[in-house]
């Protein structure tokens, strides 16, 4: 797809470093190869140096370039596991806790990241969602003024790039944590197609058309991304089709600077984005790249278990856009 290529040489002009943290499989190792020899990134590869190796030579694949960090051995491994016994010492984490958590290697790359040794970090080919998201929201944490930590798919047709959210991540988001998933999408969006974001606040019913709580947190939510990011073109509550046919959207919300445009599309809940991104893939035959991981001070991202090779290094190339 040519916004992949785009993607994919923007973050060769910026020159990032991408942890891999698990290179126990060897979809990491064929991943970290093709970002060093097109030159996407920079990757550290977290494990033990002689068993990566090994696997690298019965897989064919060249490591030159690449750097291997034995980090239970590292001379860095005290100084990461004393800082995060300090941000985490409040929980009543104790020094041995600390240690044994940085001995994940989930962990200790997230930290390399917090300590901007690592620019972003991908992981979740063999580790859980949950793990990955636990390393990373106790190690980078949620920047002032976003109160959760979503997802969202870019979902590539042949003639249009849409952004959907959430549809990995948070079930059932309230208002405020519905107009923060918005916003960070609005952002990302932005970073990574260039485009202008327009964000539909998305219902099962277009400006008043029917009357339901259901619908009473679009509005909440869409009234609130306005008054927290004036600067962000979003409308709601808008159905599917008002927002993204200019037909339908003049018609069912005249006036509307979103309605008919929109290419951010925020889903009221887990189920409606879930079940719409499948839809959108499977059935009209968009490319869904992602899910991406947003509400972090710093790209940490989560791989689906069933990624493939391309999957990581597209990810990573995303994460290189996405860092400061």
């Amino acid at each position: 797809m040519e916004l992949l290529n785009q993607i994919r040489t923007k973050a060769s002009s910026r020159k990032k470093t991408i942890v891999l943290p698990e290179s126990h499989d060897e979809r990491v190792i064929k991943a970290a190869e093709v970002l060093v020899k097109e030159q996407i990134a920079g990757v550290i590869t977290l494990g033990n140096e002689s068993k990566i190796r090994d696997d690298a030579k019965r897989l064919g694949v060249d490591l030159n370039g690449v750097r291997i960090i034995d980090y239970t051995k590292s001379e860095m491994f005290s100084d990461l596991a004393n800082i995060f016994f300090n941000i985490r010492k409040h929980k009543g984490i104790t020094i041995e806790q600390a240690r044994e958590t940085l001995e994940s290697d989930l962990f200790f790359g997230a930290m390399m990241v917090r300590e901007k040794m690592a620019d972003g970090f991908v992981a979740g080919s063999t580790a859980s969602t949950g793990d990955v998201l636990r390393a990373a929201i106790q190690c980078v944490g949620m920047p002032e003024g976003i109160s959760i930590v979503s997802s969202f798919f870019l979902m590539i047709f042949p003639e249009q790039t849409y952004s959907f959210a959430d549809c990995a991540v948070v079930p059932d988001p309230d208002a405020a944590q519905l107009a923060d998933i918005a916003i960070s999408t609005a952002d990302n969006h932005t970073k990574l197609t260039g485009e202008d974001s327009y964000v539909a606040m998305l219902s099962f019913s277009t400006k008043g058309s029917a009357k339901h709580d259901l619908i009473d947190k679009v509005l909440d939510a869409t009234r609130i991304v306005k008054e927290k990011r004036p600067d962000i073109k979003a409308d709601g509550e808008l159905q599917f089709d008002a927002a993204i046919i200019d037909s339908i959207g003049r018609k069912k919300a005249p006036g509307s600077d979103v309605a008919g445009r929109a290419n951010v599309l925020v889903f009221p809940d887990l189920n409606a984005g879930n079940i719409g991104y499948k839809i959108a893939q499977r059935l009209g035959g968009a490319e869904a790249v992602g899910p991406v991981v947003q509400g972090l001070k710093k790209p940490l991202f989560d791989l689906s278990r069933g990624c493939s090779v391309e999957d990581i290094v597209n990810t990573a190339a995303i994460a290189c856009l996405m860092a400061d």
